[in-house]
């Protein structure tokens, strides 16, 4: 079940409880949230296939890494990518998935494997040759990287993960309101 029937299964029973008697109201708005959790399943992207998600946690990970704290495979990033391509793009991710085939051809190409088989080393290698890249050849791994950056970074902070990872040393006295009325 994903996000919208989970939300869907949650106002059905809401708005079904309250054009019901009163006494069964707080039976169906309790069984909802019961209904909904019970009924999750594993996520499963909306766009990409395994080779593509794979290789989207690999980037993903290479961007924001694990260290003392958690990086962009456990913040689950992939999924927002994929979401946000999926729902939100205007082409559907469709240039996105293109330039995933690029990079593996690339990847192919100069050490002949796909960009997962490669080791970190050479993954990194590429990366670093697409950052601000002007060779015309490498213009589509340019663009594609300055965009997965800025998923990334987007994914990652809006992320539970990410937020508490921004918050663990509280927020600064600069951002507070200084309103007496709001103390």
């Amino acid at each position: 079940m994903n996000r919208r029937d989970l939300i869907r299964t949650a106002l059905v029973g809401t708005g079904a409880a309250a054009a019901a008697p009163a006494a069964p109201l707080v039976t169906h708005i309790a069984a909802a949230p019961a209904a909904a959790a019970t009924a999750a399943e594993p996520w499963s992207p909306l766009l990409f296939d395994a080779h593509q998600n794979e290789t989207v946690i690999v980037l993903t990970e290479l961007i924001v890494p694990a260290t003392d704290t958690p990086g962009a495979k456990a913040a689950k990033v992939n999924e927002y990518i994929d979401l946000m391509l999926h729902d939100v793009a205007e082409d559907r991710g469709h240039a996105f998935l293109q330039a995933l085939g690029w990079l593996d051809g690339y990847a192919i190409d100069k050490h002949g494997a796909p960009f997962v088989k490669l080791s970190e080393a050479r993954r990194t290698a590429i990366l670093e040759s697409l950052d601000g890249a002007k060779d015309p050849e490498l213009k589509t791994g340019a663009e594609f990287f300055k965009r997965l950056k800025r998923l990334t970074v987007e994914g990652y902070y809006t992320s539970k993960i990410g937020i508490d990872e921004l918050n663990k040393d509280g927020v600064p006295a600069t951002f507070a309101c200084t309103h007496v009325s709001h103390g």
